[in-house]
């Protein structure tokens, strides 16, 4: 994978353990966004509350979307009725399985202005998508002013996921806890979904 390098550190049995060197880009894989992304004097990483980081959370599918097509509101279907307030976004594109390709990094669908609003406006928690960006990369300018409505207005930003197609549940509890790595812009995550669980613990366990 670009941006991660391994290589062994200590190895057996010409020592008691095993241990790797990780060179990880902070935004590598499936990835989470500080504020500190795009603005040198937002919070870094280390400052998110976790409680923002796990919930629940609309899968909104958006099946044959277009190559650099910008996914707007109306993209959402039912969902932008019935998502509330601290509600997490996943937008499932299909992208994820062309990992590799040159329409993942370079023809990737993106949010538009107007959507980043919405979210911002609609208090969605966190946004998940599968391309490397939730902006085309190519354009620096599209890149910081998307980042930074999404940002600074509260939401936070998973880029990257992949499997979001083996999600059978049009709402899920969504986890992605980042490393705490102080004052810095972001780290890779581990993200997961769960499709089935006790309704009344949830409430229970972020009330």
């Amino acid at each position: 994978m670009p941006g991660v390098e391994l290589s062994p550190r200590h190895r057996r049995p010409q020592n008691a353990w095993n241990s790797t060197v990780l060179n990880l880009y902070s935004h590598c894989g499936t990835h989470m966004g500080a504020p500190a992304h795009v603005d040198d004097r937002a919070r870094g990483i280390d400052l998110i509350p976790l409680d923002r980081c796990y919930g629940p959370a609309w899968v909104v599918r958006i099946p044959n979307v277009a190559p650099k097509s910008l996914i707007g509101t109306e993209c959402l279907g039912s969902v932008a009725e019935q998502l509330q307030p601290g509600d997490g976004l996943l937008l499932a594109t299909g992208l994820g399985s062309r990992w590799g390709t040159p329409q993942y990094g370079d023809e990737l669908p993106r949010v538009s202005r107007d959507l980043a609003l919405w979210c911002v406006n609609r208090q969605v928690r966190i946004l998940g998508v599968e391309p490397p960006s939730v902006a085309d990369v190519n354009n620096r300018e599209e890149v910081e002013q998307i980042h930074a409505i999404l940002l600074n207005g509260g939401v936070i930003i998973i880029e990257g996921l992949t499997n979001l197609e083996a999600i059978s549940s049009s709402r899920v509890i969504f986890a992605a806890f980042p490393l705490k790595i102080k004052d810095r812009d972001g780290p890779p995550v581990r993200a997961v979904a769960i499709e089935e669980w006790d309704q009344r613990s949830v409430r229970r366990g972020l009330g």
